[in-house]
């Protein structure tokens, strides 16, 4: 047995990031701090105001509410001037998108508005207008091509017969009209298979498209506790015109007190849309400019959830959506709470009736974050993987077109599993697939100000540039500092810089972490020049001789050196921990020079164990050999230093405490695993041992190749759920949050470089690299 390659030594890589093409945040980058502050303010007042758009469809059902005194006048007369005073210039009403795949609505939203106008015998000039608009695009009702708002073949057919109560003739092919109304007794009178909670649900939705043949008993089963069914002004308008329910009415009049006298086509949305902002916030990697806002946001939402809020529980999306970001900020979400997330309660849903890909893609990403007890999560997590695969290979031509930044995360979040996913590099994505024109569809098209909001796409663009450029500098310096310590005359040693700063940069990306990026990379380039000396550079005696040199610590003169190599590794080790000591002084307050000689010596002597097996061709145990191994994994000189430097202070206490050392062990174990998983076949091709041969050797060939990595993968998922806990619980931890992410974002890391057999590639890794460091993003190519 050799000494086993550390996480970041793969053999096939060789990354630079010298790239002539690389542009420093200068010119078409340069921003001023004024525009960054000016578009920071601007985000966070958004946080104290939701903006929804209006709904001319759902304000003409509320128009066409009767007054409960007098049926002949319009209980809303507000509402029916907002209709004659808001057409558009075509004779349209509708959300002014312009989307060419959108007529439908439109001329749902249109007709809706006519009949409101007409039910209350005004407006003659803008009925004719409107009527106009729909003769012109009349081609759009059956165009298979066009986009249809959610129930059209049974609103828009349901509208038609009420225009003819109405004595209004409209401009339709009598063909036309016929084939819509025969399509909308198909689908009212067909079953709903085995999804029939799901299709009553639906049919409850579309009430006002029914009219007289619904039956309200079974609708009204839907009300929510603020009076509205499913928090449509449309359905709850509806439900009033028929039944005259006092608490739909009560609905109504708190909208207009709200909105005034035009109202959206879903509210409340308030919970929803200020988890939108704070997901996308984060995911776009500036939540760290908003920590005051997003703490209100998040205690306020953990209060609702405690209490049981209906805004939150009945919704799907809103449900899961909540729990992922409660959950990853270390609030105390209960798995109990997720039972609605059952195979059978999600697709009885209204939700999952209508395939609804986003209430799914929060569903999936809620189920990534489940403890290793939580076997629930995890069954639901394929049947959920597996409908989102499903939705993308049935996907609509008009439907790809039209909703193409939802299909670009539903391809993201199942290629990218979230412990697999660089930060930065998942940030990068984010940023180019982010949709600052999100319009979302329900029975109308909407708009609301949180969610593809272009502020957060433009500061998300310049703090990405202002990370890089500072990136960039300290890689130069990291170039000029292997140089300087002379490590590029080590024949034996492969030159990894680029690399281990990628890693750092990848993950401690803010600009006030630059002492902590500086640690990493620095002591993840000496862990590689190190394993390469353990491994094939130095003689037995070489390696004692480093050791016993950093035992002692301050050496005199060059007589205490064995070799020139061994001298030029322990000055540059020497000179490292001398750094971090004297800069730990800011940070902490005190000097963590001794600890991090200890994780140094610690890792040289799991190094020289490991290297004493191979030379005496020793067969440890599967126990003895994981002590050593996942130390020898050489995170520690490289994740644990910069603790110091990621704001929250340690004491010496804090440092050396059984949690922390749980938190080291277990990411090193997953880590180790990894890496002996991956490189199993090219180690056994050497004569290598690691866990997967030793795990056969000791079984007796009782255990098949096969067999052993379907062990040791159990075994990875294992320790990754349960680190996952470690770093997401509070209760009882006495450490940081800011130390505990580090230790998860060694694990992204990791999964991520193990994605395919022992490592990416060295084309694959140049991309990435260049990705991080070298290319700047454009706004304008967005």
């Amino acid at each position: 047995m050799s000494c086993s390659r550390p996480w970041f030594c793969p053999s096939s890589i060789s990354a630079t990031l010298t790239d002539p093409a690389s542009k420093l945040v200068t010119g078409e980058f340069k921003i001023t701090s004024l525009n960054f502050h000016g578009t920071k303010e601007r985000i966070k007042k958004m946080f104290d105001k939701i903006e929804l758009s209006v709904s001319s469809y759902d304000t003409a059902w509320v128009a066409m509410v009767p007054s409960p005194d007098c049926p002949e006048t319009p209980c809303f007369p507000e509402c029916t001037k907002w209709i004659l005073e808001n057409q558009l210039g075509d004779g349209s009403w509708s959300l002014p998108h312009g989307n060419p795949l959108l007529v439908k609505d439109a001329l749902s939203s249109t007709l809706a508005c006519i009949l409101a106008l007409k039910r209350w015998g005004i407006g003659e000039e803008q009925i004719n207008k409107g009527l106009r608009f729909i003769e012109l695009n009349s081609a759009s009702v059956t165009d298979n091509e066009q986009h249809k708002p959610i129930g059209f073949d049974i609103i828009f057919p349901g509208m038609i017969e009420y225009a003819k109560d109405l004595d209004l003739n409209l401009p339709l092919k009598p063909t036309d009209i016929n084939s819509m109304l025969h399509r909308r007794a198909l689908e009212l009178t067909s079953g709903g298979g085995k999804n029939l909670e799901g299709r009553r649900a639906y049919l409850a939705y579309v009430s006002e498209g029914i009219g007289k043949l619904q039956d309200w008993e079974m609708a009204m089963k839907y009300q929510r506790k603020n009076g509205s069914l499913f928090n449509s002004p449309s359905t709850t308008a509806a439900a009033f015109i028929h039944i005259q329910d006092a608490e739909c009415l009560h609905y109504i009049r708190s909208l207009l007190q709200k909105f005034g006298n035009a109202v959206p086509t879903i509210y409340p949305l308030d919970i929803y849309a200020r988890l939108s902002m704070v997901d996308a916030l984060e995911r776009l990697g500036i939540d760290r400019h908003f920590r005051k806002e997003r703490k209100f946001v998040l205690d306020e939402t953990y209060r609702f959830w405690l209490q049981g809020e209906e805004e939150i529980f009945s919704d799907n999306a809103t449900c899961a959506l909540a729990f992922r970001i409660l959950r990853l900020n270390g609030y105390d979400v209960s798995l109990d709470t997720l039972n609605q997330f059952s195979e059978d309660h999600f697709s009885n849903s209204l939700g999952g009736y209508l395939k609804d890909s986003g209430a799914a893609l929060e569903l999936y990403r809620a189920l990534q974050l489940s403890y290793p007890d939580e076997s629930l999560l995890e069954k639901q997590n394929s049947r959920t993987s597996y409908f989102l695969k499903q939705g993308l290979s049935n996907v609509s031509l008009c439907g790809d077109r039209l909703r193409k930044n939802i299909i670009g995360e539903v391809h993201d979040a199942l290629n990218f599993s979230d412990h697999a996913n660089l930060q930065r590099l998942a940030i990068r994505r984010r940023i180019k697939h982010y949709a600052t024109d999100d319009t979302r569809i329900l029975k109308t098209s909407y708009r609301c100000s949180t969610i593809g909001n272009q502020d957060f796409l433009k500061l998300a663009v310049e703090d990405f540039n202002i990370c890089q450029s500072i990136q960039r500098e300290e890689f130069k310096h990291i170039e000029r500092w292997v140089v300087e310590r002379r490590l590029d005359k080590l024949k034996f040693a492969r030159q990894k810089e680029a690399y281990c700063y990628f890693s750092a940069a990848a993950t401690l990306f803010a600009p006030e972490l630059s002492d902590a990026r500086m640690s990493w990379a620095k002591n993840g380039v000496l862990t590689t020049v190190v394993d390469d000396f353990f491994d094939v550079g130095g003689s037995e005696e070489e390696l004692v001789n480093l050791i016993e040199l950093i035992e002692r610590w301050d050496v005199n003169g060059s007589a205490d050196f064995c070799s020139e190599e061994v001298e030029i590794i322990y000055s540059a080790i020497h000179s490292t921990i001398s750094e971090i000591g004297d800069k730990s002084f800011g940070w902490q307050g005190r000097d963590v020079k001794s600890q991090v000689i200890k994780i140094w010596l610690d890792l040289l002597k799991s190094m020289l164990t490991e290297a004493q097996w191979s030379s005496n061709k020793s067969v440890p145990t599967l126990d003895e050999y994981m002590t050593t191994a996942h130390v020898s994994f050489a995170l520690g000189p490289i994740v644990l230093p910069a603790l110091y430097f990621v704001g929250p202070k340690l004491s010496e206490e804090v440092a050396g405490h059984p949690e922390l050392l749980n938190l080291y062990k277990v990411t090193s174990t997953c880590g180790r695993l990894l890496n002996d998983w991956r490189s199993f076949k090219r180690e056994s091709e050497e004569g290598k041992l690691n866990a997967v041969s030793l795990y056969m050797i000791h079984s007796g060939g009782a255990s098949t190749e096969e067999e052993a990595i379907e062990h040791f993968k159990g075994l990875i998922d294992s320790q990754r759920r349960q680190l996952l806990q470690l770093v997401l619980q509070e209760k009882d931890s006495i450490i940081p949050r800011p130390c505990k992410d580090l230790f998860w974002n060694m694990i992204k890391l990791l999964h991520t470089f193990y994605m395919k057999d022992d490592g990416f590639t060295s084309n694959e890794m140049r991309n990435v690299v260049k990705a991080i460091i070298n290319e700047p993003i454009s706004l304008d190519e967005l």
